[in-house]
């Protein structure tokens, strides 16, 4: 039924068909399931992994002057459910906790079915940000500190929501309503990529930039407090209106199964301090901090994360 509803949108829409034609050739009508060119996270040495959400290389490369070697990677996906199902389905992460502000694998979680010893869902009622639509870096740096100590053996993931939309204290105008559904159902990305929202380009370029920058000094002081191994990464990029491939239309925000070098092409930040984790395997935590409703259907559940994936501007 999702399938049908995408195609009749795109066949409405002339871009939206191009994008699907795009998608077509990045991942060969469907052979691909993720980019092969992706490095494959959980292999890689490190004992804490933190991630920006949407953050190209080039903008953390410009913006960022966390202490580290800046390296160059490319990502197995360019949304966050194709980065956790390249990454985490199929694997045994039970040396792992997962601190996360973005409710995706707990959507996903059916065809995921990640095998963490603990998710941290900071964007449930305490971790979420009403004014803001969001989960604050703050917030998730508190979280993660928290995690960190609490699980001395473990490997740490954090998944910060910045330089994702939307965009932190910005005071916009155009995505007015965002938050309170009063909107045309569609995110802004969309909205630019349909034209149906006219903003210069250099005005988006400034909010994505400055979304990053609100997050900066919240990831620094988690990476100073960690020892180990700390890798500062992205799970995907994101596209301000430049030229798609192979058909070259301008593209915004971050579609699935496209794979130009704006939005798979992330920073890999390594930085060393004291001394390594000694990491060990360990049953799951069995309540994952999931909050069902008071039957135990999950329905209020389901209810909470599509209104904070609408908010992140997910719903299209």
């Amino acid at each position: 039924m999702e399938t049908r509803a995408r195609l009749a949108r795109a066949l409405t829409n002339p871009v939206l068909f191009l994008r699907g034609c795009n998608r077509q050739f990045h991942r060969r009508l469907g052979l691909r399931p993720h980019n092969p060119d992706g490095i494959a996270v959980f292999e890689a040495d490190w004992d804490a992994l933190v991630v920006l959400d949407a953050c190209r290389y080039d903008v953390f490369e410009r913006r960022s002057d966390l202490p580290g070697r800046l390296e160059r990677r490319r990502s197995r996906g360019s949304t966050t459910v194709e980065f956790l199902r390249a990454n985490v389905a199929g694997r045994d992460l039970t040396d792992t906790v997962y601190v996360t502000a973005n409710p995706q694998l707990s959507q996903h979680r059916e065809s995921i079915r990640p095998d963490f010893h603990e998710v941290v869902d900071v964007w449930r009622e305490d971790g979420w940000d009403d004014d803001h639509g969001t989960v604050l870096p703050e917030t998730v740096t508190t979280y993660a500190k928290r995690a960190a100590e609490e699980h001395p053996n473990k490997r740490l993931v954090v998944h910060y929501m910045q330089p994702h939309y939307p965009f932190v204290g910005s005071g916009t105008t155009f995505d007015e309503g965002h938050l309170d559904g009063a909107g045309d159902g569609e995110n802004v990305w969309n909205r630019l990529l349909t034209g149906r929202l006219d903003v210069d380009r250099e005005e988006i370029w400034r909010l994505y930039a400055e979304n990053l920058d609100r997050a900066l000094p919240h990831v620094e002081s988690l990476v100073e407090s960690l020892d180990g191994r700390t890798v500062v990464t992205a799970d995907h990029g994101n596209m301000v209106g430049e030229r798609s491939f192979p058909i070259p239309f301008r593209e915004w925000g971050h579609p699935r199964g496209v794979y130009t070098d704006e939005l798979v092409e992330v920073p890999w930040l390594v930085h060393e301090s004291g001394p390594r984790r000694t990491v060990t395997h360990g049953a799951p935590d069995s309540q994952d901090n999931e909050a069902d409703d008071a039957d135990g259907s999950g329905e209020a559940d389901e209810s909470v994360v599509a209104e904070r994936l609408r908010d992140l501007g997910y719903a299209e």
